[in-house]
Formats: C-alpha cells, sequence, structure tokens
C-alpha cells in the first residue's frame, strides 16, 4: 500500500501540535482526517490552511468513533486530544483524568474493536516529575508532581498494557516545551487562556499583554532565571512522521523523548524576543513558584538513533523569528516599529 493510500485518524488536529503535524503528514502524500471538539483547536485553520476532513466531535463518543472507524479505512491514529494546562489540572482533576484517561480509553477500546492497530501518542515530560539527573532519559523514574502529568502517565501504562493483550502498537513522544510556527506564518501557537512563555512573551510585545512575570531569579543558572528545553514545533512534527513511518515498518511499540537536548533560560528568552520584535517587553520580577526545577533539558539521543531524527531549528533566534511573524499575522499586525 502507498503512502497516498494511507488515511491517518489525527485526533486533536485543529490544535497547536496537531496542526503542524497534519501540515507535515499531507506534504508526505498521506490522507488525514481530522477528529476534534474545537474546544481548543481553531475551525478556521483547518478549513483555510490544512483543508482536510473535519469531523467536529469527541473522543469519548463511542458510536462516533465506531462509525468513524467502520465508514473510513483508517490506519493508524495519531492522539493530540488532550488537555495540558498544568494548574487547571490540580485544580480540577476530574477534567483531565476524564477527557485524557477515560477518554483515551473509550478511543482504544473503539481502535481495538475496528482492528486498528497502531497509534502515536501525545505524551510529555510532565511524567518525570522533579527531574533527578540531566539530561533526562527516556529511563528516568517517571514521578509526575500534576495531575495532568499524571493523567499522560495513566495513558502510557494503558498502551503498555493493551499492548500486550491486543494487537496494539505504539509509539510514544514525551515533549518538553513545544515552541515557535510554522516557517510560513500560517500556523503557530494561538491559546486561550494562554500559559506558556514565547507566545506570552510576544503577546507584551505587541501590546496584549502588559507585561511578562520572571518566577524567580536566585536559582543556581548563570543568569538565575529557569532554563527550559525549547523545541521547534516544526521538528516535533517531523519527529511524528517518523515515529509513524517507524510503526508501519516495524509494528513495534516504542517511547521517545522530544526535546532540543539544549536550554534556555527565561532571561534569554526575554532578551532575544527584544531583539527580533525590537519592541520593549516590560517584565516583573516575582518569587519562585513551588515546583519549579531549576534546569528542565532532555536527552533525545534515543529520536536520533533510532529515528533518524535531529532538530532542523535549534536555535532560540529561529523559534522566536518564526513565532513572532505568526503573532503577527494572527493579530493582523505587521508595522511595529
Amino acid at each position: 500500500m502507498s503512502d497516498r493510500q494511507r488515511v491517518i485518524l489525527v485526533t486533536g488536529g485543529a490544535g497547536y501540535i496537531g496542526s503542524h503535524v497534519v501540515r507535515v503528514l499531507l506534504e508526505a502524500g498521506y490522507q488525514v482526517i481530522i477528529l476534534d471538539n474545537l474546544i481548543y483547536g481553531h475551525r478556521d485553520l483547518v478549513e483555510t490552511i490544512l483543508k482536510v476532513e473535519l469531523i467536529i466531535g469527541d473522543i469519548g463518543d463511542l458510536a462516533l468513533l465506531d462509525h468513524l472507524f467502520s465508514s473510513h479505512s483508517i490506519e493508524a491514529v495519531m492522539h493530540f486530544a488532550g488537555f495540558g494546562y498544568v494548574g487547571e489540572s490540580i485544580q480540577h482533576p476530574q477534567k483531565y483524568y476524564r477527557n485524557n484517561v477515560a477518554n483515551t480509553l473509550t478511543l482504544l477500546e473503539a481502535m481495538n474493536q475496528a482492528s486498528v492497530n497502531k497509534l502515536v501518542f501525545s505524551s510529555t515530560c510532565a511524567t518525570y516529575g522533579i527531574a533527578q539527573t540531566f539530561p533526562i532519559t527516556e529511563k528516568h523514574p517517571q514521578q509526575p508532581i500534576n495531575t495532568y502529568g499524571k493523567s499522560k502517565l495513566m495513558v502510557e501504562r494503558m498502551l503498555k498494557d493493551f499492548s500486550q493483550a491486543y494487537p496494539l502498537k505504539y509509539v510514544c513522544f514525551r515533549y518538553f516545551n513545544a515552541a515557535g510556527a510554522h516557517p510560513d506564518g500560517l500556523l503557530g501557537e494561538d491559546h486561550n487562556p494562554e500559559s506558556h512563555l514565547i507566545p506570552l512573551v510576544l503577546l507584551t510585545a505587541l501590546g496584549k499583554r502588559e507585561s511578562i512575570s520572571i518566577f524567580g531569579t536566585d536559582y543556581p543558572t548563570p543568569d538565575g532565571t529557569c532554563i527550559r528545553d525549547y523545541l521547534h514545533v516544526m521538528d516535533i512534527a517531523q519527529a511524528h512522521l517518523l515515529g509513524l513511518e517507524y510503526l508501519l515498518a516495524n509494528e513495534t511499540s516504542n517511547v521517545f523523548n522530544l526535546g532540543n537536548g539544549n536550554g534556555f533560560s527565561i532571561q534569554q528568552v526575554i532578551d532575544t524576543s527584544m531583539d527580533i520584535t525590537q519592541r520593549p517587553i516590560s517584565v516583573n520580577l516575582v518569587n519562585r513558584r513551588p515546583g519549579d526545577p531549576p534546569i528542565l533539558v532532555s536527552s533525545n539521543e534515543k529520536a536520533r538513533q533510532i529515528l533518524g531524527w535531529k532538530p532542523q531549528y535549534p536555535n532560540l533566534e529561529e523559534i522566536l523569528a518564526h513565532a513572532w511573524q505568526w503573532h503577527q499575522k494572527r493579530h493582523q499586525i505587521t508595522d511595529l516599529t
């Protein structure tokens, strides 16, 4: 069967990472169907940019899933339909266990019933909890400290159990910090509410926010601010394509970290953003947040060695430049000088 005949179902394909993966799948010749409830996804981007079949619905709707699998020759599922706000997950754990865990169980049951046996899952480095060693490898203990991380770890364990009991094979990607936007400026990050550092910084540069807060400047790092591993969203998307092709060719389950392998501090992000935008960015210095580790940096060696993947946009300047281009277009601002 050629790639052009292969149909891939992408849950959450109208969201940030999912939409970029859809672009890469289409460019590789796959046929794509998106299933998204549009709570956080963007219908306009699917209709104007991706232009693929969009089914508006929920992965917890078993009747919908049964109809979807029976009416389409779906070969694999790429699963991005999860909630991802750490603070919200602690305040409203039922929302995360219902959507991220219970609804994923429904998806797995429907897949098993329809003999769709290949899944690429969007997990997170939050399953590791407080880092004990650096860089963080896939063998690092998984001891999540928030409900979001716990919900993703539960799904990882479900996948392992399903793969032992049924024909299911999976590739699981544990992301670090997804960032950036498509280089053509047509897709990017647009959350509501927004909680990620880079878009918050750029929204401040756009005048959409008054300031950005730095939580702690006394960490044992070169400039005193936390260091995080930011990976371009297009590099994440490319890894998913390679993960899918690995799964289709080998029918072997595996787990991979996805990170840049290098860290950038909060202050570096702000300083570089000011250089790129040529705009002032007001900063508030506030106290540390409980549980924030000084450094979180991944080892991406396993993905490099097994998938043949490597970041194509490893530089912070490129990540921020692409994100800045997207935010200007998204907010229809072209002249900020």
